[in-house]
C-alpha cells in the first residue's frame, strides 16, 4: 500500500506540473519578444538635441510599426509587430540618469530577458551617424547606460550606439550633447534614423551577431 500511495502520489505530481503544458507557439511568441529603449530626456528643451537621438530612432520605429506611444509608467510605451516579433518599445520619462528605473519595471512587466533588451543611446566617441551594435559593454561615461547596469546588475545588454561626434571645443561637451545638430546633420539624420532602425530591427530578426555583422561594418 505504501509502495502504491507514492506511485499514485507521483503520477498526481506529474499530471498536474504537466497538464497545461505552453504549447510551441507560446514558447515561440514569449522568446520573440524584445525592449527596445530609446534614451534621452523629456521636456520640449530636450527635443531635437543629440542626447535625445534613442528618442528620435524609437519614433522612427514606431512609425515603421505603424503604432503610437501611449504615456504609461516610467515612460512612453508603444507595442507592435514586425514579422514574428514582438516589440515593446520605450521612452524613459525618468531623465536620462534614471533610465534603468523604467527599464527595469518594462522588463519585469512584459518578461523580457536581458539578451532581448536593446538600447538606442548617443555616442560622443563614434563619428557622426556611425553605428555601433554591442552585446555587452561598459558605460563609457554615459549616465544613461550607468544607471541602467546598476539597476539590472549587469553591464551584458545589448545596446545600439549612435554617433553624434565629438566637434566641440575643451569644456564644452555638456553643450553639446544638449545642443542640437547642425542645418547639415539634420538633414541627412532622416536616412541615418532609418538605418538604425534597420538594425534594431535586423537585431529581433536576425539576432544580434548576424546583426553586428552587417551593420558594424559597413557605412550608413
Amino acid at each position: 500500500m505504501a509502495k502504491e500511495h507514492i506511485a499514485n502520489s507521483f503520477v498526481y505530481i506529474v499530471v498536474k506540473r504537466y497538464a497545461n503544458p505552453p504549447s510551441h507557439n507560446q514558447i515561440l511568441y514569449r522568446d520573440m519578444k524584445y525592449l527596445i529603449v530609446g534614451l534621452g530626456n523629456i521636456g520640449r528643451e530636450y527635443e531635437a538635441t543629440r542626447h535625445n537621438i534613442g528618442f528620435r530612432i524609437a519614433d522612427a520605429l514606431s512609425e515603421r510599426m505603424g503604432t503610437r506611444f501611449e504615456t504609461k509608467r516610467y515612460g512612453d510605451v508603444a507595442t507592435g509587430r514586425i514579422k514574428n516579433a514582438q516589440l515593446v518599445l520605450l521612452k524613459p520619462s525618468t531623465y536620462m540618469n534614471l533610465s534603468g528605473e523604467a527599464v527595469r519595471y518594462w522588463m519585469s512587466t512584459e518578461r523580457i530577458t536581458i539578451d532581448h533588451v536593446l538600447v538606442l543611446v548617443d555616442d560622443l566617441a563614434l563619428p557622426f551617424g556611425t553605428l555601433r551594435l554591442k552585446s555587452k559593454g561598459s558605460d563609457a561615461g554615459h549616465n544613461g547606460l550607468k544607471n541602467i547596469a546598476q539597476l539590472l546588475g549587469s553591464q551584458a545588454y545589448p545596446r545600439l550606439r549612435f554617433g553624434i561626434g565629438n566637434d566641440y571645443p575643451q569644456g564644452a561637451q555638456v553643450d553639446y550633447v544638449l545642443g542640437r545638430f547642425t542645418s547639415d546633420e539634420e538633414a541627412e539624420l532622416p536616412r541615418l534614423i532609418e538605418h538604425a532602425v534597420d538594425a534594431s530591427v535586423a537585431f529581433c530578426l536576425e539576432g544580434i551577431s548576424s546583426a553586428m555583422n552587417k551593420f558594424n561594418a559597413t557605412a550608413p
